[in-house]
């Protein structure tokens, strides 16, 4: 087992989980497996032994472990109460919860007999479903976990940024590895484009092999346990051909950030000959797609986005958009390639924007669209990704919607190469990694 003080900080989550601490609700950590949901339990662990907390208040639990393999709720709860100490606090931690049927009832009796403190993962959104949200309502807390930030994979692979300073006065970032080797920022993006968050390639270090194997680990892992095995516990059987989801993950990697609905998904599996046509016999129906689809959203492998009519102001129902929770990952489903590397950049910049709390859509005014509206209590941003803006063309069209929007909230153009001007008629010009660095 890692040794707590071995572990990285995530200091952006832990410290929600600190705001929560002994408040009533359930503390639920939610994200793709191994996104790094059980070393946040271990660092709250260790921030509580830091604090004073007696080991014997703590009660730690990881259902993927075999010790608790075949355990029920009602064991469950007699395994915990049996620890439970007279007039103390106990602090309950349940890696993986959503392995044991009918978990809520042991949470919820443990709310409502001890004094207890309650923190839960789960690799698939169906912990936070409807059955869940009946038991818990207005007592749990969601904290949603993503893979590493590109500032998170510069900590967690030992590089540092220095700032250098030219003779002439410009001020430099570059890049040192532990060793004293140094790097130009660009170079660290492009490891990151590459090999994506997760957070388990910090300990075998950028070696692409040893990545896509680990990646491969991730990959069946969530498409067996929690997609596959978990439609058998849910008694469902929607989702039962590994072939056809397999397909479906493959084309929704392939189109990131493209317009897609589910009959397209449907159609262009059809005309390329990896879907019978619906008319012959076996042909999976829009439903079934749809099914696939909801269940790797569920898996947090996959999120989808919404269109926001901007004049309009409303969501429209017409063809969202998906991205791929981890770089990393698409790149082992489809190879390593730079044909679409605008809608890598996009992905990369959705998956940070939800990191700092925004509410994210797609923008539509007219006939244009702009590539995210973010929008959280304080601020709205209206962001264009590109990969350069150094070409006249490029610089209209990704200016001309942002220019069509008559109100002043702020608005960006991030792109890898900026030209010479950082403004363009109030429209400000950043460079992605220099934004990425921002937070």
């Amino acid at each position: 087992m890692i040794d707590a003080h071995e572990l990285k900080k995530r200091d952006r989550y832990l410290n929600k989980l600190i705001a929560f601490q002994d408040t009533e609700p359930v503390k639920v950590i939610t994200g793709i497996r191994r996104c790094g949901k059980s070393s946040l339990l271990k660092l709250m662990v260790q921030h509580l032994r830091e604090r004073g907390i007696s080991e014997e208040q703590i009660v730690e639990m990881n259902f993927e472990s075999h010790a608790f393999k075949g355990m029920t709720s009602d064991m469950l709860y007699d395994y915990v109460k049996q620890r439970v100490i007279p007039q103390k606090r106990m602090y309950l931690f349940f890696d993986e919860l959503q392995r044991i049927d009918a978990w809520e009832d042991a949470v919820n009796s443990f709310r409502v007999d001890f004094n207890c403190d309650i923190y839960i993962t789960g690799s698939n959104a169906y912990l936070l479903s409807s059955e869940y949200s009946t038991y818990l309502s207005g007592r749990c807390v969601e904290i949603k976990m993503l893979p590493l930030s590109f500032c998170e994979f510069l900590y967690f692979h030992d590089f540092e940024i220095r700032q250098t300073q030219s003779a002439l006065g410009s001020v430099r970032k570059q890049i040192y590895d532990k060793s004293g080797e140094r790097y130009e920022l660009r170079e660290a993006f492009e490891a990151y484009l590459r090999f994506g968050g997760m957070p388990g390639i910090a300990d075998i270090g950028l070696d692409q092999e040893k990545a896509m194997i680990l990646l491969d680990g991730i990959y069946s892992t969530v498409v067996i346990r929690d997609i596959l095995e978990r439609e058998k516990r849910r008694g469902q059987q929607r989702i039962t051909d590994p072939v056809l989801l397999r397909k479906i993950i493959l084309f929704l990697a392939d189109n990131i950030g493209s317009s897609v609905s589910i009959a397209s998904i449907g159609n262009t599996l059809v005309n390329e000959g990896l879907l019978e046509d619906g008319k012959r016999k076996g042909a999976p129906s829009a439903h079934t797609v749809q099914a696939y689809v909801n269940a790797l959203l569920e898996s947090y492998f996959f999120y989808d986005i919404k269109r926001f009519d901007i004049k309009g102001k409303e969501y429209l129902r017409t063809l969202g958009k998906y991205y791929i929770v981890d770089i990393g990952l698409r790149n082992y489903l489809l190879g390593f390639r730079n044909r679409d590397s605008g809608h890598a950049l996009e992905n990369v910049v959705y998956f940070e924007l939800l990191r700092r709390g925004y509410d994210v859509a797609i923008g539509k005014i007219d006939n244009a669209e702009v590539d995210f509206i973010a929008t959280n209590a304080n601020e709205k941003l209206y962001i264009q990704v590109t990969e350069s803006m150094t070409s006249e063309d490029v610089r209209r069209r990704e200016l001309a919607p942002l220019q069509k929007i008559r109100d002043n909230y702020k608005k960006l153009v991030l792109s890898l190469d900026t030209g010479l001007d950082t403004s363009y008629d109030g429209i400000q010009s950043w460079n992605v990694i220099e934004w990425l660095l921002s937070a």
